[in-house]
């Protein structure tokens, strides 16, 4: 029924409206009343963020609010494996016989999420971690681990909502929404990470190329950087304008995973695992768990 109901639910129009209602200079009054409604709304404690309530002049500006210095200390450990976002666990666990875990009962291709990106396949047996970022988090994505942005592929698609209800009802959702992927190498093997557009969701942006996810006349892109940045352990990476999700992805044998579990909440810089050195590899099995 749910399916049923919205699918053919203008998604995308109304996306686009909320993304073009975000950016409008409302009267300071006006935004600032609403966005202290927001605030109550949803229990956000701005004493961590940059900015008071008023000091935005748009409520996308509110929404992708900076962090003060030191409010998501990192984890400092020797190869920590960082949450990228604040956000709650959806699902955790490992990628087996090239399908992952999107909610109970219902699996999804990898092949399908990478949009067929040609290393797809080196991902199988490795890891994931599906993380729902809430209204009321922080929103900007960060570098999971230090590393080269050495490619990435753009993939406009449809624009279901990623929650509960959605996840738990639309197969194949993440594989099927719009997403940005970004593939980051690092001293330990390769990192993919998945952001996934949704409704209301008006854009993805990244730090390392001006394109903006759900902008009108989109098309897809697949790209290598022929000279690749280099991002530290939790430097800026993206964010969503309105949120959404961000799934992980780590290759098998190059990270242990900490326990994560649905409904577990993380913050961003905090330790989610640990990735595995080459030479530590022989004498050591990835360890994901969670639901697999």
């Amino acid at each position: 029924m749910y399916y049923a109901l919205f699918r053919w639910f203008p998604k995308s129009g109304l996306t686009r409206l909320a993304g073009w209602l975000a950016d409008v200079r409302w009267p300071r009054g006006l935004l600032a009343a609403f966005i202290r409604g927001y605030i109550r709304r949803y229990g956000i404690d701005m004493s961590q963020y940059a900015a008071p309530p008023g000091g935005y002049e748009t409520f996308n500006a509110f929404f992708t609010r900076g962090l003060l210095p030191g409010a998501r200390p990192l984890a400092r450990e020797p190869g920590a494996l960082l949450s990228p976002v604040d956000g709650r666990v959806s699902e955790a666990g490992r990628i087996e016989s090239g399908r992952l875990v999107q909610a109970k009962g219902i699996r999804y291709g990898l092949a399908d999420l990478l949009a067929g990106d040609p290393e797809w396949p080196r991902y199988d047996g490795g890891g994931f971690a599906t993380l729902y970022l809430h209204p009321r988090d922080y929103h900007r994505i960060h570098a999971p681990c230090a590393g080269l942005v050495t490619r990435f592929r753009y993939v406009p698609g449809e624009l279901w909502t990623v929650s509960p209800a959605g996840v738990a009802r639309v197969p194949g959702l993440f594989a099927r929404n719009e997403r940005w992927i970004t593939f980051l190498r690092t001293a330990f093997g390769e990192v993919a990470l998945v952001k996934v557009g949704a409704t209301i969701v008006g854009r993805i942006r990244v730090v390392y190329h001006d394109g903006v996810g759900h902008a009108r006349g989109a098309r897809p892109l697949a790209e290598s950087l022929a000279a690749p940045p280099r991002l530290e352990a939790g430097a800026e990476l993206g964010r969503f304008e309105l949120g959404s999700t961000v799934i992980l992805l780590t290759r098998p044998g190059e990270a242990e995973w900490l326990p994560l579990k649905a409904g577990d909440a993380v913050r961003m810089g905090e330790r989610i695992g640990r990735m595995v050195a080459k030479d530590e590899r022989a004498n050591s099995s990835t360890l994901i768990h969670g639901n697999a």
